[in-house]
């Protein structure tokens, strides 16, 4: 649980500035369960530079609560949570230091969202919290006032999760509160998990993840993890000191995220999945009379397939129903091996590409079908699907081809402007499981819309 805060001061001598406003949202890492905002009464002057900044001055303050009148619902806001503030070792001081006045020892762990937006955003021009959040096409209003600023962390703080891949911040989080957790039970951690989409992790006390997850239901899916008696859950129900989660809004990004994670982190119960699972892929080729032949063949990382496959036999048998679906020779999809007609001419459902009965730019013209249909090889495109909220939009991007990453927006806006868009997808790998998990769902499923994007538009 974090207490994302801002504090506006009065200014004036280091250790002796008084607080103004603050705001503080109690946030579980994926909404905001509760939230205080208050004007305070500092009891001494406010310094002119303060008073242009924020708007904030001495009348106003006349009859608004003193510290000492706030400080419990301080204290209960922020009762078990990590504070994160907008340069937090300034905040964290502030607040300290009014509870140290009141003789009350005010203690938490905090994160700073300005390192932390360093090491998770690089080379951005300028980490101030106005114009980092700005560039990042996130919505701020009342600017230098605690509630606006407040607020527009918050959002920063939630993309800032999202791209962390490694999950440096949640392990940081269970290392720094690993009170929460110690005694935790299993009803509970199901208790508290959400039924809804996304990605799960289990954390052993020290905040290693041991396995990750994908649900449409996350909360069913760890009642299934802990009522299992199979070897491998019973050995991570007696390890499992809590579960983190992160909410997706639709199953192609848990998938996606799963698949990236599994292989960056390398929990010790996700072996199976920590290697690349599609093992062969579908090519095509020109024959010496210019048919396009389709063939099955081990994957490789050099070689752009049309669709991969976890196993030989699932190859084969996608590329018997492709070749019906298409009406294509058994022979140039290399299921016949012969030196004559394939099968298939012989009982009158091939066309006699397989003797060239059937002139190459005709029979192409099928195969071509099946490839547009599935392969976005050299493709500029934003997959645009559901949010995490009502009024939250997925995209994923789609460069010359390749997938580049994914991430979440509120405002047409942001994936409109090229920049913003850059700034908003978390940058993910472009390894053959990604291309299949895309590949098939899109096949399957139903996205919200597809988005063709102009080459300059994504360069």
């Amino acid at each position: 649980m974090y207490a994302i805060l801002d504090i506006e001061t009065t200014g004036g001598k280091y250790n002796e500035e008084g607080i103004t406003e603050i705001a503080i949202y109690k946030f579980d890492g994926h909404k905001i369960v509760d939230q205080f905002c208050s004007l305070v009464n500092p009891e001494r002057k406010i310094q002119p530079f303060v008073v242009n900044l924020t708007g904030i001055n001495n009348e106003m303050l006349r009859n608004a609560p003193k510290f000492y009148e706030i400080a419990k619902r301080v204290i209960e806001i922020t009762e078990g949570c990590i504070i994160v503030a907008h340069n937090a070792k300034f905040d964290n001081r502030i607040l300290t230091t009014e509870f140290d006045r009141l003789g009350y020892d005010f203690d938490k762990s905090t994160l700073c969202t300005v390192e932390l937006s360093k090491d998770l955003i690089p080379d951005m021009p300028s980490y101030s919290l106005g114009k980092l959040v700005r560039s990042l096409g996130i919505p701020i209003t009342d600017r230098h006032r605690a509630q606006g600023d407040a607020k527009a962390t918050v959002e920063l703080f939630k993309m800032l999760l999202q791209k962390d891949v490694n999950k440096e911040i949640i392990q940081a989080s269970v290392r720094k509160d690993p009170k929460r957790h110690l005694d935790t039970k299993l009803l509970d951690i199901i208790a508290s998990a959400p039924s809804e989409t996304g990605v799960y992790y289990m954390h052993k006390e020290d905040g290693t993840i041991i396995y990750i997850g994908k649900s449409k239901n996350i909360k069913k899916r760890l009642t299934q993890h802990f009522t299992s008696d199979n070897r491998k859950s019973k050995k991570i129900q007696l390890e499992v000191a809590t579960v983190t989660f992160e909410l997706t809004g639709n199953e192609l990004i848990a998938l996606l995220k799963e698949s990236e994670e599994i292989k960056t982190n390398k929990p010790i119960y996700n072996r199976a999945l920590r290697k690349t699972l599609f093992q062969y892929q579908l090519a095509s080729f020109k024959d010496d009379e210019g048919y396009i032949n389709l063939k099955i063949e081990k994957a490789h990382k050099e070689k752009k397939p049309i669709t991969t496959f976890t196993n030989y036999q699932k190859a084969k048998s996608a590329l018997f129903a492709i070749t019906e679906k298409y009406n294509l020779c058994q022979k140039l999809t290399g299921l016949h091996k012969t030196s004559g007609n394939c099968f298939n001419y012989t009982v009158q459902n091939c066309e006699g590409a397989c003797i060239q009965r059937e002139a190459s730019e005709d029979y192409n013209v099928r195969v071509q079908l099946f490839l547009d249909d599935n392969s976005y090889e050299k493709q500029h495109m934003l997959i645009v699907d559901r949010g995490r909220d009502v009024d939250e939009r997925s995209v994923i991007l789609i460069e010359n081809g390749n997938y580049k990453g994914f991430g979440f927006y509120n405002l047409n806006y942001q994936i409109n402007n090229p920049e913003v868009l850059k700034s908003i997808i978390t940058p993910m790998s472009n390894n053959r499981d990604a291309q299949h998990i895309i590949q098939s769902y899109l096949k399957k499923r139903r996205v919200l819309k597809i988005i063709p994007l102009a080459t300059d538009t994504v360069n």
